[in-house]
């Protein structure tokens, strides 16, 4: 267990999102389809209707108030009740750490019931009229609403395995232990000979293998999650700083200032500004 949670606090960090369409539809229309496979993600929230879909040769029926995410690649079709035909809101979209999809095409159909649909129909809502509307921060908000609702989708399902079944997945798996060490050895010195050694890569390979999952360098990574430990030992507890800097493996000195280019404030008023 320690090492699932510790991966799902981790891996999101080289999360890329990108929205291709929204919309909002009532009716018949659009929904029947034969089988296809997709190269974007689809989520959908239903709002009324009856029908089904088929993923990967298993029928679903979903239902009003449910959300449900159709992973890209995945073999779909999908029919609706001619008298009843569902209502729904529904988002394209492509979602990515590194260069893995996040969402595998091998993957289920990940359905829920939503604790709170009345939330969910409003936050679609705003991403329809943001997605249609534009303007110099509407991607940032669209994607905002997203990441959301997706959240949502993945908590009320319980699908809190996502993380270890995207971690499993190839070559991914591998990494899995080199995060493991620097989440364990963030107080010690870390050098990219060992954690190549992990993986049994050559440090010249290592490092654009590295970034390509993760999305930055493995000093890069290293630097964050130092960086994040700081920032929770300075919140929640009265450490002085100078023991956290021992604890995170750093010097006074340069701590303070890595801290600074990081957050924008020093350690102490950092400490002050979250108390």
């Amino acid at each position: 267990m320690e090492r699932s949670m510790d991966m799902f606090g981790r891996l999101p960090e080289g999360l890329t999102l990108g929205i291709s369409h929204v919309q909002y539809k009532k009716g018949f229309s659009g929904w029947n389809r034969t089988a296809i496979a997709p190269s974007f993600h689809r989520f959908y929230f239903i709002a009324e209707g009856r029908g089904s879909v088929v993923l990967n040769g298993a029928l679903y029926e979903p239902k009003p108030n449910q959300m449900m995410i159709m992973p890209a690649g995945t073999n779909q079709m999908a029919l609706t009740d001619q008298d009843d035909p569902y209502t729904r809101y529904f988002c394209h979209f492509d979602a990515k750490v590194g260069e893995w999809p996040l969402f595998p095409a091998d993957s289920r159909l990940y359905l829920c019931d939503a604790s709170n649909p009345g939330f969910i129909e409003q936050t679609f809502k705003e991403l329809v009229d943001l997605f249609h509307r534009g303007g110099p921060f509407s991607l940032l908000r669209a994607q905002a609403c997203l990441l959301t609702m997706l959240a949502c989708c993945l908590e009320d399902g319980g699908y809190t395995d996502i993380w270890n079944d995207f971690m499993g997945q190839t070559e991914r798996s591998k990494l899995g232990d080199v995060l493991a060490y620097i989440h364990k050895h963030l107080h010690e010195p870390m050098e990219i000979e060992r954690l190549a050694d992990i993986v049994h890569l050559h440090p010249n390979y290592f490092i654009p293998y590295f970034k390509k999952i993760m999305g930055v360098t493995p000093m890069q990574y290293v630097k964050r999650k130092r960086m994040d430990e700081a920032k929770r030992l300075l919140s929640y507890t009265d450490v002085p700083i100078s023991d956290i800097a021992d604890q995170i493996g750093m010097q006074l000195a340069y701590f303070s200032r890595l801290f600074k280019s990081y957050t924008g404030l020093s350690p102490s008023a950092y400490r002050t500004c979250t108390r």
